[in-house]
């Protein structure tokens, strides 16, 4: 690809990156609020629905991509798959963020959406895995690609809880997976996170470092979903595949974070599926740490797991997992230093 390419792209980026900002400041004036309440972060009622912005950027641009970028198109079925998935996530959390539906509604959606995509052959048969190599997991990559869905879907909303941090850090991870992609000419892939990347910087100034409206599920649902389907799409359906753990990489905070999480609420006995405030970010705050301070970490992280995927790409095969094990690193100590500030702040059992 010529500079003078990438130079187009990232104009027409910036524009879309305007058209989310417009949107975004229609939905400032909507009126649709979020109230205080006991688990949430805020403490005045404070516009949301600001991810529609995103939704609607993002669309344009996937559009404009079907009809032009011949270079960058998946085959018909499954480009729709990931569209029409896409659009059924955002309709029904935009529709939870008005009538805040239960989590088993919620839940059915997102899984409706991922059989949506899944059933169109969007999913991942053979994974290629450090030490391990390809693992050909036949039908059953499309039972695992439909789980990995819906737990990164549902990680993005569970970490939406503070200014900028999803905004911030979908932006920086896709940053970096379009660079990656397009050194391995992964043009779908490269474009879609460009894309998503523009809606996204259309969005956050108007969230951070003050929150002048929130995402809502609209839009963290649809970054979690969107780029949980460009992880699909790097792992099977490019010119040159690439790895299936390079989404996961850039989102490795994100993921710890809820995976701990669940875990550590299993074994208590907590219900994993009612609302809380002991997420490691949550608990972080509630001890005293500055909301932009917690978000900027996690912009770190996204930050690491995305040089870490650049090296991983052109990593020999026996150098492929101590790449992966230092992104435990920085989650382990932000992890001990989360439990020392609760403590210090007396806590308890968060």
């Amino acid at each position: 690809m010529t500079w003078a390419a990438i130079l187009r792209h990232l104009v027409f980026a910036a524009g879309l990156a305007c058209v989310a900002a417009v949107v975004v400041r229609a939905m400032v004036s909507a009126g649709v609020m979020d109230r205080p309440a006991a688990r949430k972060a805020h403490s005045v009622p404070t516009p949301k629905g600001g991810g529609v912005g995103i939704v609607v950027a993002f669309l344009l641009g996937i559009s404009v991509l079907y009809g032009f970028a011949d270079f960058a198109r998946l085959a018909d079925a499954y480009f729709r798959g990931v569209v029409l998935a896409a659009v059924a996530i955002a309709v029904v959390a935009y529709w939870d963020d008005l009538r805040d539906f239960p989590f088993v509604v919620k839940l059915g959606a997102q899984v409706g959406a991922a059989l949506l995509a899944v059933g169109t052959g969007l999913y991942v048969e053979v994974f290629n895995l450090p030490l391990l190599g390809p693992v050909d997991l036949g039908i059953w990559g499309a039972v695992v690609t439909v789980g990995w869905i819906l737990f990164a879907t549902n990680a993005m909303n569970f970490i939406d809880g503070l200014h900028g941090l999803v905004g911030g850090t979908v932006l920086v991870a896709c940053g970096f997976l379009a660079v990656i992609a397009a050194g391995q000419e992964g043009w779908f892939v490269y474009f879609a996170a460009l894309l998503l990347g523009a809606a996204v910087a259309g969005f956050l100034p108007f969230n951070f470092p003050r929150a002048r409206i929130f995402m809502g599920d609209v839009g963290s649902q649809f970054c979690g979903f969107v780029l949980a389907m460009l992880g699909v799409a790097a792992a099977r359906f490019q010119t040159i595949e690439m790895s299936f753990l390079l989404v996961p990489m850039l989102l490795a905070g994100v993921l710890f974070d809820v995976a701990f999480t669940l875990v550590r609420r299993a074994l208590a006995g907590e219900n994993v599926a009612q609302a809380h405030r002991s997420h490691l970010y949550q608990v972080a705050h509630r001890s005293g740490v500055d909301a932009r301070v917690i978000a900027a970490v996690h912009w770190g992280f996204a930050a690491v797991g995305g040089v870490v995927a650049l090296a991983f790409t052109h990593a020999a095969p026996g150098t492929k997992l101590p790449l992966l094990l230092i992104l435990v690193v920085p989650q382990l100590a932000w992890l001990g230093f989360v439990v020392a500030r609760a403590r210090a702040a007396g806590l308890g059992r968060w």
